[in-house]
Order: structure tokens, then C-alpha cells, then sequence
């Protein structure tokens, strides 16, 4: 063993591709072999002792084991340290029991969004017959999936366009700041990281929770393992598009918030952690497992390299205070917080504090002040914003405006009852809205109002959006959503005069976040509009990636008996790419006849090469994918970087 270990060392400085600082990457080993990296193989055959411990000899040919030389590399036992070894025995594991940090796999599709039971539905209700795929791939799959892609059918739209009901044709790729996409998201977000890696400062995504009450069907259960996969494929990619200290907000539910974290932990580093925020959802439904009512979900907050002293948030911590007969003057309107230390100092915050519901007094610390005048006290009782003891509610407490301590508390304490104050950063700010009961019902109603009728369950209401888009970002910023859903996200930031882009795979987004977002151009008012005196205007431009096998899976998706399924097999044959070890003569015997329909579309969407779904940008002259000239120049004039 030991003999083996030193000359797949010595085997592997030979290759400059796998030093770094003259220390063996073991990544870029395993990732070389997985792919049978030609120079690898040929470095490996090279010597006696690794042929004979990882190629079999099939009838006079060199077979390579890669499966045997990857657990070997991976072994804690090749170039191990005492953290290296100590770290391989924590972390997540996949369902190969194999860690999390080393799955290469990408998962292509997802469920449909909308994983729960809408208000008011049935169980029988939601029974519907939708089938969607978790397509996994391993890395000696992968090919030419995340090249970046051609983008086509583009459409623009300023005022003028949403008046006369009729898209504008796009003449310059930068016509328009803002961008709705419609396509596979990784795939996207790929094709997107050649034009605007390192420029956007920030992204808020609301992910299938993975909850185990999903109403709709899948040919491989979306299970635990897979879902992580899915989560880390796109933060991967996130990160890279985020600026130095943009911040992502990842909405999810409890389910698999904890192993989230985890994943993002590894993506962003534990040390770019910001918070989790809880957003209550409902009020005390006992319909849930142990009848523990689960009444929030959370959102997950990351930065991608901003240190913890780091100023993240826009808003300036000032405060307005109310002038008294004692003070009139205005030194004590505007003014920085944390220069009113002491109650001698700021008078006009010396003075005993009595709860209205018991007449309990508590008195100011000598040290300190409240953070809170006398005349402004009544006010903030009023709003709930200063909380007494025994106001608590077990889980459905906001972080409040300012916490009372009895007297005895104040002894105790000392010096550090400075915990007494008026919140003033973000995550305060933000929970007055992610705390109130009505925040569900708010995103339908906004909705019902834009469109009609309740058409998406649960979506994410446009206070929620306008409160982390304020605090994060200023007029100019990039705010990304590669989940757009019902287009919330891009909806506000278009108010909220920063740029945005969206991308949304189902069919709906042409229903949903396109129209939306033409309603905001035309100038509605509800959500967040009155707030910021929105008048209308701003345009954008919509487009979608060029599909080429993707055609043929929708087609699959939405047939309805087996003779539809043999008439797209016949189209299939001229132009769809196939897996090269294929078959298509079973397709027309019985044993095709004879699986059920599911079955039938799952075999059928087996035989399509997935590294082909779209077309690439690289064979954008192909005449096989009839890419007009217009388009073309589109194309090229995006993946040239923007310069501003």
C-alpha cells in the first residue's frame, strides 16, 4: 500500500494540472478521471505498480477501473493531514454515503414549483397527472450541457409597446438594463456568468421546498440527496454572478432549512453567513404531524465576500426625535444613536417607563438612556414596538424596537444594559413584515388584483421583496431571481428603479411574470406602488434559450396517449440527438405497448442525449438549428462582457 501511495504521488507532479503551490489537488484528480482524462490515463499506465492496482486486462485491453481509483484518491489515507482526515468524517452525505462536497452530479429539471396544496384545495384536488423529471447527470455525462447557449424570440417592451398590446423588435442586446429569460435555470445562469459574473449585487430565490406532501408525480422521487444536489449546483453558479459583497436570500422551509445551510455553508463560507430570517406563514393550523404547528418558513441570508465589519445594508441609522418644552432645540431631532450614551446626556430620555397593562415602573440605568423620549414613549407602546415582560409569545415574537428589564434586572446587568435599544438595522426592519400574519394572503391579493382570480399558490408578497431590495441594494443595482415564479422579484425592483433578471422554465412565464411585469410598465398600482409613488415606465427585454432536445421532452410531457408518443418518436429520428448506445427498434414491439403511459414517456425521454437540450452558442451557424441572422448579432453582442 505504501509503495502504491508514494508513486501515485510521484505519478501525479508530473502533471501541472494537478499542482497547486507544488501540493496534489485530489479534486482535479478525481474530476480528470471521472471524465478518463487521455493525460491521466496515460501518466497511471506509465507505471508497473498503479496499472497493475487500478486496469484490468479484458482479453489483452486496459481497462480503467475509475470507480476503484477515485475511492482510493479520495481515502483519507493519500495525502492526508490531521485536519483533511478529521474533516472527511463531518459534513453531508449523499445517499451513496459518499460526501456531499465531492458529488459532481447536476440535476437538470425540478418539480413544478408550487409544492403545496393551494388555500383551499382538496387533496383530491391537487390529484392531478403531471409528471416532471430530476434528470441527474455524473460528470463523465457532462459534455456540453453548461456551455454557454443561444438565446432567441426576443421580444422588447417599453410603454409604447404594453399600450399597443405588440412587442417591439430588439435591435441592440442593450436596448433594455432588464432581462426575463425562459429556460432550464442552471443552464441559464451558466450562459448568463459569460456576460455578468462578479456585477450583481443581489439575488433572492424562493426553491421548491422539497416538502413531502408534493402533489404531483416524479420517475425518480426528488428525495433528500438529490434536492441538496439540485440547491448546490445553482449556489455554485450564484456565487460566482454575485459582486464581491453581494448577498443572496434564499427563502425555504424548515424541512430542509438545517441541511441547507450546510450546503451554503460550503458554497459561501460559514463566515459569509448573515442570518435566518423566519417569515410567518400562518396562524396555529393543527393539520400538521404531532400537531405541532410549523407556522413559519425562513429565509437564508449569505453574503459572497464581505467581512462581518463590512457596511452590507443602505439604510443610514439616523433617527428623528420628537422636540420636548425641555428641549426644543434642534441638536435633538437628527442624530446619531449611539452618541446619547447616558441620561444625563440625553435628558429627555431620563425618566421612568410604565407599563400601561399593570402599572409595573422601570426605572432608566443611571449609565444609560432610553433609546426612546418620554413624548414618544405612548407611540411606541401603541405599535407594539416596546416589549414588557411577559409580553413574549413562544414563536411569534418580532425582534422588538426596545426590550424593558426590571429593576432588579438593571443591578444585575451593569454596564451591559445597553441591550436596552432601538433596533435599527435590517433584519429588525425587515420582520416587521415577515412577522405579520397576512403575509401569505397579501401575495394572493396582489395577484387577484393584477389578474383576476388566485392563480399561484402561496406567492411571496411585494412589502416582503421591497424591504430586502432597499436595505441591500441602491437605484442602479443588479437583483436577480432565477425562480421567478409570478415575477414578485423583478416586479419590485422595477419600481424600485434597479436592474433586474429573471428566468423562469415553465410555460407559464408568459401568463405570469411577462404580463406582470408589462402591468408595471403601464404603470399599476397595487403592491408597493403607492409607496414609491410609482407612475410607470422602464421596459424590458424578454427572450428564451434556443431549444433543441428540450422540444422533444415538453412534446413527451404533454402527450396524452402511446399513439401520440409513437408520433413524436418518428419526429425524433431526423433531427433529436440521441444517447449513443440507443435503440429505437423496441419503441415499435410490444413490450413498449405493454408498459403503462408513465413508463412509456420515461423511456422515451431515456433515449434523448441531455447534453443536447439547447443549442449552443458555439454552433450558432450550425444551418441544422436555423438561427436567423437578427438573433445571431444578438447573441454576439451579448457575450461580449458589458463595460459599464
Amino acid at each position: 500500500m505504501q509503495n502504491l501511495l508514494k508513486d501515485l504521488e510521484t505519478v501525479l507532479e508530473q502533471d501541472s494540472r494537478f499542482l497547486a503551490d507544488g501540493k496534489i489537488l485530489k479534486n482535479a484528480v478525481v474530476e480528470a478521471a471521472l471524465k478518463l482524462d487521455a493525460g491521466l490515463i496515460k501518466l497511471l499506465l506509465g507505471n508497473a505498480v498503479i496499472r497493475k492496482h487500478f486496469f484490468v486486462d479484458v482479453e489483452g485491453i486496459c481497462v480503467f477501473d475509475k470507480v476503484k481509483f477515485q475511492d482510493f484518491v479520495s481515502n483519507k489515507q493519500f495525502l492526508p493531514d490531521s485536519y483533511t482526515a478529521f474533516r472527511n468524517k463531518i459534513g453531508l452525505f449523499d445517499r451513496n454515503n459518499k460526501p456531499m462536497s465531492d458529488n459532481k452530479d447536476v440535476v437538470l429539471s425540478w418539480a413544478y414549483k408550487d409544492c403545496v396544496l393551494e388555500g383551499g384545495m382538496t387533496k383530491e384536488d391537487a390529484a392531478r397527472d403531471e409528471i416532471f423529471y430530476n434528470t441527474t447527470l455524473a460528470p463523465d455525462e457532462i459534455t456540453r450541457l453548461l456551455d454557454p447557449k443561444v438565446f432567441t424570440k426576443f421580444e422588447y417592451w417599453d410603454s409604447e409597446a404594453v399600450k399597443a398590446d405588440k412587442e417591439k423588435p430588439v435591435t441592440d442586446i442593450n436596448q433594455s438594463k432588464n432581462l426575463l429569460i425562459k429556460g432550464n435555470n442552471l443552464i441559464a445562469l451558466h450562459s448568463l456568468k459569460h456576460r455578468y459574473a462578479g456585477q450583481v449585487k443581489l439575488i433572492y430565490i424562493d426553491p421548491p421546498y422539497n416538502t413531502e406532501e408534493d402533489s404531483f408525480r416524479y420517475n425518480d422521487s426528488f428525495n433528500h440527496s438529490t434536492w441538496l444536489t439540485f440547491m448546490k449546483n445553482r449556489l455554485e453558479v450564484a456565487k460566482d454572478l454575485l459582486a464581491p459583497h453581494g448577498m443572496i436570500f434564499i427563502h425555504i422551509g424548515d424541512r430542509e432549512m438545517h441541511y441547507l445551510i450546510l450546503v451554503g455553508d460550503e458554497v459561501f463560507g460559514r463566515d459569509h453567513f448573515i442570518a435566518s430570517v423566519p417569515r410567518k406563514t400562518r396562524s396555529g393550523k393543527s393539520d400538521v404531524p404531532y400537531k405541532l404547528s410549523q407556522d413559519f418558513d425562513w429565509i437564508l441570508t449569505y453574503t459572497k465576500g464581505a467581512k462581518k465589519t463590512d457596511h452590507l445594508f443602505q439604510r443610514e441609522v439616523s433617527r428623528k426625535y420628537y422636540k420636548t418644552p425641555d428641549f426644543p432645540d434642534d441638536e435633538w431631532r437628527l442624530t446619531d444613536l449611539t452618541t446619547q450614551r447616558t441620561a444625563k446626556e440625553r435628558q429627555n430620555s431620563d425618566f421612568t417607563l410604565v407599563n400601561p397593562k399593570n402599572g409595573d415602573e422601570y426605572p432608566v440605568n443611571p449609565q444609560r438612556c432610553w433609546s426612546v423620549t418620554k413624548d414618544s414613549t405612548p407611540e411606541f407602546i401603541e405599535k407594539n414596538k416596546i416589549v414588557f415582560p411577559g409580553d413574549y409569545d413562544f414563536l411569534n415574537i418580532s425582534i422588538p424596537a426596545m426590550r424593558v428589564f426590571k429593576s432588579e434586572e438593571i443591578t444585575k446587568k451593569g454596564d451591559d444594559f445597553d441591550k436596552a435599544y432601538v433596533s435599527t438595522d435590517f433584519l429588525n426592519k425587515i420582520m416587521d413584515d415577515l412577522l405579520k400574519k397576512t403575509t401569505n394572503k397579501k401575495g394572493t391579493d396582489e395577484l387577484i388584483e393584477l389578474f383576476g382570480s388566485k392563480i399561484f399558490g402561496y406567492p411571496k408578497n411585494e412589502l416582503l421583496l421591497k424591504n430586502i431590495i432597499e436595505y441591500t441594494t441602491k437605484e442602479g443595482d443588479i437583483v436577480m431571481d432565477f425562480f421567478s415564479g409570478t415575477g414578485t422579484t423583478p416586479s419590485v425592483a422595477h419600481k424600485m428603479k434597479r436592474r433586474w433578471i429573471a428566468v423562469e422554465q415553465m410555460d407559464y412565464i408568459k401568463d405570469l411574470p411577462e404580463a406582470r411585469l408589462k402591468k408595471v410598465v403601464a404603470g399599476e398600482q397595487g403592491g408597493i406602488s403607492k409607496d414609491v409613488d410609482w407612475q410607470g415606465g422602464g421596459d424590458f427585454i424578454y427572450c428564451e434559450i434556443a431549444k433543441w432536445n428540450e422540444r422533444y421532452i415538453q412534446d413527451i410531457r404533454a402527450a396524452k396517449t402511446t399513439k401520440d408518443l409513437l408520433k413524436i418518436r418518428e419526429a425524433m429520428k431526423y433531427e433529436a440527438f440521441f444517447r449513443y448506445d440507443v435503440d429505437m427498434k423496441p419503441f415499435d414491439g410490444k413490450d413498449f405497448a405493454a408498459l403503462d403511459f408513465a413508463d412509456q414517456q420515461k423511456a422515451l425521454l431515456s433515449c434523448l442525449e441531455m447534453n443536447h437540450l439547447y443549442v449552443n452558442y458555439s454552433e450558432i451557424d450550425d444551418k441544422t438549428y436555423e438561427i436567423s441572422d437578427d438573433d445571431k448579432k444578438l447573441n454576439r453582442q451579448f457575450y461580449k462582457r458589458e463595460k459599464d
